[in-house]
């Protein structure tokens, strides 16, 4: 693969799994990977820590069985520079938002709450060590399936991955709003946020850097909100 199919801030000892058949996954195993992500999705919305650990275990299990349960395609030992990385992205995603949301508040556009205060507590916090991982499979296996058809018809890595990026930017957006209004604000906050967590993603290569940002996000978030300040 030439040097122009890499961005230039990506590491390039490391690929993306899948998209390129490394390794196969067959039609009918993205159909079990795409019910998994459902199921997921259906789970990580109970707030007990048992139905996230369960909702992250739907997903990863199939996942790693596609993988051919090698673990090391998705994850790897972060090193101190990533995660020192993952955390100036939460920052970035931080200042993003709020300059974001002030905009989006002048054009009458709010997200509603999606985190209830009355019902927010440190006990709130646990569940999000699994239930983070499992949003962060439900962005990834899509990522794959649509970085595998478009570079399938255009063996065009660089395109695969913006295109592959952005409509699952709309999907992730589309998870986070119960109306059209409330998704025109989450395509700008929970949508094209997340690029701060991809960008964690395709230097690395390694899914727990996108899930550190993910977790100081919401963390730093719950935190606010049970303090009072959000």
């Amino acid at each position: 693969m030439s040097e122009i199919s890499w961005f230039s801030f990506e590491n390039k000892d490391l690929d993306f799994p899948i998209y390129k058949n490394n390794p196969h996954v067959p039609k009918w195993g993205w159909i079990v990977l795409l019910i998994a992500m459902f199921f997921g999705f259906i789970l990580m919305m109970g707030s007990s820590i048992f139905k996230a650990l369960l909702s992250m275990l739907v997903l990863l299990i199939p996942l790693l069985y596609f993988l051919k349960w090698d673990d090391k395609a998705i994850f790897q030992k972060p090193k101190a520079k990533d995660v020192a990385l993952a955390v100036a992205l939460f920052v970035g995603y931080i200042i993003y938002a709020l300059l974001m949301g002030v905009v989006l508040e002048n054009f009458g556009l709010t997200g509603g709450e999606l985190i209830d205060p009355a019902e927010t507590t440190l006990m709130s916090i646990p569940p999000l060590f699994f239930s983070l991982m499992s949003e962060e499979l439900i962005k990834f296996i899509p990522f794959m399936f649509f970085m595998r058809v478009v570079y399938k018809y255009s063996n065009n890595r660089k395109l695969s991955v913006i295109l592959s990026m952005f409509i699952v930017m709309i999907f992730f957006a589309g998870l986070h709003a119960l109306d059209f209004k409330m998704f025109i604000f989450a395509i700008f906050i929970q949508g094209f946020g997340s690029i701060f967590e991809f960008i964690g993603y395709i230097k690395t290569k390694n899914i727990l850097i996108s899930y550190i940002t993910h977790l100081c996000t919401d963390v730093f978030i719950f935190l606010l909100t049970i303090g009072g300040m959000a």
